[in-house]
């Protein structure tokens, strides 16, 4: 099951808030709150590990330009092309106009078990809004369009860790990359890390490399 938890921890005078969210999938997640100050050494250490699963291919490859054309990335060599079979998603992000996304990409919450087929989540899938550019961005790009509320879809700091909560319970697209199944190199680090560390990010009110 998966379950996502807010729980009440009390120890070394920190205090962390959590009770059951979501139960669905394979991974239990805790939000921890911190009740003391988090400085901005902290807040970038968490943003440079925020960095590297954004711009990781699981992630960016479907945050792409406004040229609407999903990446696909080498595991083995890095190297990028575009998506196979002339794949463009359209003005709509989700393949509308054309060819849709989930005519290969099915809804499904069942592991991706298979190497090589198209790899499924719990929404419909589609490519990111253009807003959200990340393929190929620096981590100052990526850093200021997430936490501007004008390019982020309107988040606050609290926002964006719902945004996390929510995708997992319903086994979206960022639980799927960290757990892309076969043949499919995983994001860095691990959904709880994750979290965790977009927790950090938001209470340091959410400093970026260029600040």
């Amino acid at each position: 099951m998966n379950r996502i938890v807010k729980t009440v921890i009390f120890a070394l005078g920190v205090m962390c808030v959590t009770a059951p969210l979501f139960a669905e999938g394979e991974t239990d997640l805790v939000v921890t709150q911190p009740t003391t100050p988090i400085s901005t050494e902290q807040g970038m250490a968490a943003w440079d590990r925020i960095y590297a699963v954004a711009s990781h291919p699981r992630c960016a490859n479907c945050h792409v330009d406004a040229r609407n054309i999903p990446i696909w990335t080498d595991d083995a060599t890095g190297m990028d092309r575009v998506h196979g079979m002339h794949i463009n998603a359209g003005e709509s992000r989700l393949g509308a106009e054309g060819l849709m996304c989930a005519t290969c990409h099915m809804t499904s919450t069942r592991p991706n078990t298979i190497e090589h087929a198209p790899p499924h989540a719990g929404i419909p899938w589609q490519l990111a809004p253009v807003e959200f550019l990340w393929h190929g961005q620096s981590s100052v790009d990526i850093c200021e369009q997430m936490r501007d509320a004008d390019r982020n879809g309107g988040r606050d700091g609290a926002g964006l860790v719902e945004h996390i909560l929510h995708d997992v319970s319903l086994g979206g697209f960022i639980a799927w990359g960290f757990n892309p199944g076969a043949g499919r190199e995983p994001a860095p680090g691990t959904l709880q890390n994750h979290l965790d560390d977009m927790i950090t990010w938001t209470a340091a009110s959410m400093p970026c490399p260029n600040d």
